[in-house]
């Protein structure tokens, strides 16, 4: 489509076929504004200053109007996009006795892109040339049961790999499993102070106490709702209606101990469903899981291609030297087979540390030597947990 003014005939025909009314104003201005990369709060200000939350209403609906056309993905982020690959627009623009027919793709393909290279970039783009649009509007946050953020070891390749599912790929639902003490949570924590600004809600919340699903989902309706009334239905509406980010951590204390690796306990088997539907419905948000265990169901999510992935968190590499380094270890030509030893494992490697110093007066050489066994110490009762 060579301009907006051709969308706007495409999308007032479309919606006239499917509802038999024509396209309000409102969604004129939606279709405008989102086609020029503006944000809702610009919108409704433009559009007799309005409130932003009733843009994203009816921006919600509009988007629902034109999902048959375009797929059931189809978002303010990827309205564009989405007109890009249409093979074919035929019928779009009528104008007395013409009718402007067949659009080669190529054509509007090299238009869009040009359009594409002019205008300001969606928040999710992570070019290297951009940083992402911050939301006009603070985000609403509840981190209650976050850890602080404390002294963080680089995971820049692990932040990298989600920042792209989320704001580029849009994933759904996200798993982040890993040894107790591998630092999830403090990844996850460092993540959040990077991409905040894109999301409307952001919550986190432990599952330490065993929530049962109907209890978190009151926790949930009750965190949207206090800005958005009349409250709506269901959890998935509100990950539609809005941008929202929800951390679930301590996932495993929902799994069953001496079985499989992953499988809920009875009366929370409800939880493998709730997340099937996260995946697999259309939304603009996204949730994480965090869990020292792989839950089974996500691996057939997984392999059923739904939008979910899974990031399984290892040990440090070069930044364990630094918590060798922080204990004023010495031998450092022997950190390398203390570190792949403890398999690069932050507390471990701290708790072994403190071990060396106390015992060996800092000397990883003489600790090593001292035994041909791995030494646990401290570490038993953490392993045995």
């Amino acid at each position: 489509m060579k301009n907006i003014e051709e969308v706007l005939e495409w999308a007032e025909k479309l919606i006239l076929e499917k509802t038999g009314e024509p396209l309000k104003p409102i969604e004129e201005a939606i279709l405008k504004g989102v086609w020029s990369g503006k944000k809702y709060a610009q919108i409704a200000k433009e559009y007799n200053n309005c409130r932003e939350s009733h843009v994203k209403k009816e921006a919600a609906k509009l988007w629902d109007k034109l999902r048959d056309e375009l797929g059931e993905d189809l978002n303010k982020y990827n309205f564009r996009s989405k007109i890009d690959k249409k093979h074919r627009v035929s019928e779009i623009s009528q104008c007395g006795n013409c009718v402007l027919q067949e659009i080669d793709i190529n054509i509007v393909g090299q238009f869009i892109q040009t359009i594409k290279d002019t205008q300001h970039r969606s928040p999710s783009d992570l070019s290297s040339s951009h940083s992402p649009t911050p939301q006009d509007s603070s985000p609403i946050i509840d981190l209650t049961d976050a850890p602080d953020l404390t002294e963080f070891y680089s995971r820049t390749s692990e932040l990298t790999t989600l920042k792209q599912w989320i704001l580029k790929d849009h994933t759904r639902l996200i798993t982040i499993y890993g040894l107790s003490g591998i630092g999830k949570s403090l990844l996850t924590r460092q993540l959040i102070e990077q991409i905040k600004t894109e999301f409307d809600y952001m919550m986190w919340r432990s599952l330490s106490d065993r929530p049962t699903l109907s209890s978190l989902k009151n926790q949930l309706q009750q965190f949207f709702a206090q800005s958005q009334q009349p409250s709506l239905p269901t959890i998935i509406d509100y990950l539609r209606h809005s941008r929202c980010l929800v951390i679930l951590d301590d996932l495993h204390n929902l799994f069953k101990s001496g079985e499989l690796a992953g499988e809920y306990l009875t009366d929370y088997k409800e939880y493998r469903t709730f997340f099937r539907q996260i995946a697999k419905n259309h939304h603009q948000s996204c949730v994480i899981l965090i869990s020292w265990e792989k839950p089974r169901a996500i691996a057939t999510l997984e392999a059923e291609k739904h939008s979910t992935r899974t990031l399984h968190l290892k040990g440090l590499s070069a930044d364990a030297e630094k918590i060798l380094r922080s204990h004023q270890l010495t031998d450092s030509d022997k950190w390398p087979e203390l570190i792949n030893l403890y398999q690069g494992h932050p507390t471990w490697l701290n708790i072994i540390a403190s071990t060396i110093v106390e015992l060996f007066d800092g000397s990883v050489s003489l600790f090593l030597s001292y035994s041909e066994d791995i030494f646990l110490g401290d570490l038993e009762p953490i392993l045995e947990s």
